[in-house]
């Protein structure tokens, strides 16, 4: 069993809380009008719809917080790299949810993107895989504000994020459990996480009642680079490996994310575009064009992420020859993102 019983229970009851925290949402934001500011900011669908799902997303964060303090205690909450998510994770959400209420400029997000970055790197938590201590603080802050900005970019389409991040995350939670115990306090984050998100894939699986919004996607995109960090790139499991393989690794676990936001950035800069100027040239909308339901855009680009998360697992909890594994990783990663850049090339919109 890799969750206890306790766990388990947890899980169920932080589930329901979230459901009806998002359907509280889903009927009162017709109340209080509480919609993007920007409603001519680029989406596949409406932008009229309420995008407080980052709001229960934080709330169950600090539930979960709270639930692991009347559990375990404080004494692990106290640690530097825990109180450090717990305000990177606070401020990214503040972040997200002044620009959906405000449309706050690029360069504010910017900044709170790498000040977050500096406190989680100045906390202890970075990538570790190089002698070089510059280098491995460069690729940390490459790799923390790039996945803050490629889980926004990815929540163009319904469901999309929301499904890809629940895949990270399961993964997360596998691994945490089998290396680290029921104790780790980044597994009970995970798991609420986990939690808020599956119930907020009712109401934003498509046809979508609601989105995330911004305040959604920055505290995603702040919580899978800390346990991307943790989880992918630190795993003690390759601690003697070459540094190519939590490379490897990370890059699997997050290949929906990053193959998206390498595509769109390439083409975007092939036509001397901005790469944060929003679009509809996303790998999302080029599976559309091709004829895809949105339903089916979102199905195949869960269950590929699922896929390699679920060999990343067996990568760092069951490999014998780890080397083979992470080749097989790679290839596979590598002829993903080919495959939807080639479609970003080959597909165009219906004309009407």
């Amino acid at each position: 069993m890799i969750l206890s019983n306790n766990l388990w229970i947890f899980f169920l009851y932080t589930a329901i809380i979230s459901l009806l925290s998002h359907r509280f949402f889903v009927i009162r934001s017709e109340k209080y009008k509480i919609k993007k500011v920007n409603i001519s900011a680029e989406r596949w669908n409406s932008q009229s719809k309420p995008v407080l799902g980052g709001i229960t997303f934080y709330a169950i964060f600090l539930f979960s917080i709270i639930n692991y303090i009347f559990f375990f205690g404080y004494e692990n909450i106290m640690q530097g790299e825990v109180i450090a998510t717990i305000l990177v994770i606070t401020i990214s959400f503040l972040m997200g949810l002044a620009d959906d209420m405000l449309n706050t400029p690029p360069g504010f997000k910017f900044f709170v993107q790498f000040l977050s970055a500096a406190i989680l790197i100045y906390s202890g938590i970075y990538i570790n895989i190089f002698d070089s201590t510059i280098l491995n603080y460069t690729i940390s802050m490459f790799w923390i504000v790039g996945i803050m900005n490629s889980l926004n970019m990815l929540d163009n389409m319904d469901a999309i994020t929301t499904s890809v991040t629940c895949t990270i995350l399961i993964g997360a939670i596998v691994i945490l459990s089998v290396l680290y115990g029921s104790t780790n306090v980044y597994l009970i984050i995970s798991l609420g996480a986990l939690a808020s998100l599956v119930a907020f894939l009712y109401y934003n699986w498509t046809p979508a009642k609601m989105y995330m919004g911004d305040n959604g996607s920055q505290f995603i995109g702040s919580l899978l680079a800390i346990i991307g960090i943790k989880v992918f790139w630190n795993t003690t499991v390759l601690t003697d490996y070459s540094f190519i393989y939590p490379v490897a690794i990370a890059v699997a676990a997050f290949i929906i994310p990053i193959s998206d936001t390498a595509t769109v950035t390439i083409n975007r800069l092939l036509r001397k575009q901005s790469p944060f100027v929003g679009g509809r040239d996303h790998t999302t909308h080029h599976l559309s064009y091709l004829g895809l339901k949105d339903k089916y855009v979102a199905i195949i680009l869960l269950s590929i992420n699922a896929l390699f998360v679920g060999f990343v697992c067996f990568i760092v909890l069951k490999a014998n020859n780890i080397g083979s594994s992470i080749v097989i990783s790679s290839i596979g990663s590598l002829i993903v993102f080919v495959t939807l850049y080639t479609i970003s090339k080959t597909s165009k919109p219906k004309k009407h």
